[in-house]
């Protein structure tokens, strides 16, 4: 995967997990600070808005 992969997970605690730290360190993977649980910045989100 490597440099241009961006992981992005909600803080829950099974992703903080020490050996995920780990894996996502050994691929290479940046892991996007993300707060728990904020539907409005997902963007999907907006779109059911749009759709509505």
């Amino acid at each position: 995967m490597g440099a241009e992969f961006l992981f992005m997970d909600d803080n829950a605690r099974p992703h903080r997990a020490n050996i995920v730290d780990e894996c996502l360190q050994s691929e290479d993977i940046t892991r996007m600070d993300w707060p728990a649980y904020s539907p409005d910045l997902n963007p999907i989100e907006h779109v059911w808005d749009m759709l509505g």
